[in-house]
């Protein structure tokens, strides 16, 4: 069945061809389909379009559809062309032709929009309560290490003292800027494109503003141009946003692979965390994170696989935008896996408490004795000149008592006010909002 069929049959190999993916992505977005069907015929019936008595009829078996998508049994048939083509095959088999009323008042193209709008919401929210369980397992390990001293680094040369505390905190307060990013993002993508029809509207009376409060969107795309402009753009926008988290990610899980290494020797994986050789029989590989590292290398490369189908599309709908979904749908699934297993991994990371106990460290001290003799009353130029000449005669004896205080310091971690920005940003997301509003929708 197609929506548009007309009596031509088409060849089988261009159907095969333009349906592409469709069947198998299209799954992924039924729930939300159905959900925005049933907005629809709910403002549908406001405006006369539908009945009064038919409304009750058509809510009640489009919620038995979608209790079978979100339990995951929805299946789109063989001879269907998409989702929307199913669930209106669906109603029109159990009703006859009041199934065939849903459509009015709208096109494919801003039901596609609308379904991808629902599904990226809902996927964001996902990936938020993911990244909020991985900051607290950061912020967690970080009050739990942060008396432990470890080598600073810069161009990969032992530079100045760091501590676990600053290194797991560090992440905690990159994920949150991340989520920050994420929620301009979400702004976004949460309005409402339903009504936009092919791209120019409806002659029908509609009723767009009912229709974004009945899903539950802060606002809508109030200009139908532009809405279906928004194809494309808020995919590439939200997966550049998703991008940032995997590049946090990836920088993480460097580190981890990195300090793992005997030559480091800083953080120890347990052995049912790691693989090992068919060879060697002392390897336990950190698989998991050098996983987790090419993953989130390559979800960063979706912002800029999607720019590449869209940049050279002028105004209006092409087919070209199907092709966005096969790389757009599973981002999602893909970086929550990352965040989980990274979450899990990290909880049993443990830390070697004794690492500047070797003398190759002791020059990370030098600073802190040019600073002492700083606050002695010499002038910091000279200070820096007699720790270097102390070091280049083999002289130097580091002092390893630190006196670090201002915020965000070895010994001011600032945790409470890294856990503050992100219950903050948390808050702005506002998803019991959209809880409510699909609550009452559903029944």
């Amino acid at each position: 069945m197609k929506l548009w069929e007309k009596g031509t049959t088409v060849n089988e190999a261009i159907e095969k061809f333009t349906v592409g993916r469709d069947r198998e992505l299209d799954v992924y977005l039924a729930p939300y389909d159905i959900l925005g069907s049933m907005a629809h015929v709910t403002m549908l019936q406001t405006v006369g379009l539908i009945e009064k008595d038919e409304l009750p009829v058509l809510l009640d078996a489009l919620k038995k559809l979608y209790r079978k998508a979100a339990d995951g049994n929805f299946v789109i048939e063989k001879g269907m062309e998409d989702v929307h083509s199913q669930v209106e095959f669906l109603l029109t088999k159990e009703l006859g032709d009041l199934g065939k009323k849903i459509h009015s008042g709208r096109s494919r193209n801003d039901q596609v929009l609308l379904d991808l709008k629902l599904f990226t919401r809902e996927g964001i929210r996902e990936i938020v309560n993911a990244t909020l369980q991985l900051i607290d397992t950061l912020l967690a390990k970080s009050e739990q290490h942060k008396d432990v001293l470890m080598p600073g680094y810069t161009h990969l040369q032992v530079a100045m003292p760091s501590s676990f505390g600053l290194w797991f905190g560090a992440y905690a307060e990159s994920l949150t800027d991340d989520l920050e990013l994420l929620l301009s993002a979400f702004k976004i993508a949460n309005q409402n494109p339903l009504g936009s029809a092919a791209g120019y509207g409806s002659s029908f009376p509609l009723n767009r503003q009912m229709t974004t409060e009945l899903l539950g969107f802060s606002n809508m795309n109030y200009n139908v141009v532009y809405a279906q402009m928004g194809r494309g753009k808020v995919e590439k926008i939200v997966s550049f946003a998703l991008a940032n988290i995997a590049a946090t990610l990836s920088k993480l899980a460097y580190d981890v692979c990195l300090f793992t290494s005997q030559n480091f020797n800083f953080v120890t994986l347990p052995a049912e965390f790691t693989t090992g050789s068919s060879i060697m029989p002392h390897k336990k590989n950190p698989d998991v994170f050098e996983l987790i590292r090419g993953k989130c290398n390559k979800i960063q490369g979706v912002p800029q696989q999607i720019a590449l189908i869209i940049n050279n599309l002028p105004s209006g709908y092409f087919r070209d935008l199907q092709t966005v979904k096969e790389i757009f749908i599973p981002l999602f699934a893909e970086l929550h896996d990352c965040l989980s297993v990274a979450t899990l991994a990290l909880e049993k990371l443990q830390v070697n408490e004794n690492i500047l106990e070797d003398p190759k460290y002791d020059y990370l001290f030098s600073v802190e004795e040019v600073n002492k003799l700083v606050l002695e009353g010499i002038p910091f130029r000279e200070a820096y000149r007699q720790v270097a000449d102390k070091i280049e005669a083999g002289e130097f004896q580091p002092e390893k008592d630190l006196k670090h205080t201002h915020e965000g310091s070895i010994g001011n971690l600032c945790l409470d006010e890294i856990n503050t920005k992100k219950t903050v940003v948390f808050q702005n997301f506002q998803f019991e909002k959209i809880n409510d509003a699909l609550k009452k929708l559903i029944g």
